[in-house]
């Protein structure tokens, strides 16, 4: 039996290679990142280092990329949606409409995911690109109820008041206006945002309790019980349609 001694295998010694070979580098330039900046141990940025690097705008159909968020979104696949309207926004043009809306989607994402933290700073992206585009009240209202969701609720008003400045025909714009009005105690103010939201076409079960916890607020009883009768006839109906999908 060879003595284990006897094997001590060489390998080839050769020339070697010159100092950063560029072929062979385990660190090449474009996957360097600053430690300070960057978390070294956060897999994402390798993912977008090697985005950027290895495919071009031209490439990517942006459009096709939000419609995959979206569809994420649809199947409640909330985490996979984040990521995919971030590289949406990535890919897009700076600072266009289309980079916009996948910032709001993507707040809407980390909302979904109770992450309300990353949902404001997704939405404070939207509307650094525009603050009166036809997504700005969008990202705006739902600016609102996640610092609300935060216990920033002064911000929240402030927000929830813009977005109907922005696009008064939007019915959630409305609806959380008159949420927020409510938490305040302007009963009063409330009211007459809910009665605008639902002119506008918003009717939901959560609409109707708190337009009915404004009406009790007022001392208008019989008004209060007849909403949140009408909201859980509308609640139960709802969950039969769940029911029966």
């Amino acid at each position: 039996m060879t003595d284990p001694e006897d094997r001590d295998h060489r390998f080839s010694e050769g020339q070697g290679f010159s100092d950063a070979y560029e072929e062979f580098d385990l660190d090449p330039p474009e996957l360097r990142v600053d430690p300070e900046k960057v978390d070294p141990v956060d897999s994402r940025v390798l993912t977008d280092l090697l985005d950027e690097h290895n495919v071009s705008r031209e490439d990517i159909d942006v459009e096709s990329l939000v419609e995959v968020g979206l569809s994420y979104m649809g199947i409640n696949r909330h985490e996979q949606a984040t990521t995919t309207f971030e590289r949406a926004a990535r890919f897009a043009e700076d600072d266009s409409l289309l980079a916009q809306e996948a910032w709001a989607n993507k707040g809407v994402a980390h909302a979904e995911l109770e992450e309300y933290d990353e949902a404001i700073g997704a939405y404070r992206e939207a509307l650094r690109i525009d603050d009166r585009s036809e997504h700005a009240a969008v990202a705006e209202t739902n600016l609102a109820y996640a610092l609300w969701e935060t216990g920033k609720t002064e911000q929240a008003l402030e927000h929830a008041e813009r977005a109907v400045e922005i696009d008064n025909r939007f019915p959630q714009a409305w609806y959380n206006r008159g949420f927020f009005l409510l938490e305040r105690g302007l009963a009063e103010e409330a009211v007459n945002c809910f009665d605008n939201a639902m002119r506008l076409g918003l009717r939901s079960a959560d609409l109707l309790e708190e337009k009915a916890r404004a009406h009790e607020e007022l001392g208008e009883d019989e008004r209060a019980e007849d909403l949140a009768e009408e909201a859980e006839e509308l609640r139960a109906e709802s969950e039969q349609q769940l029911m029966e999908r």
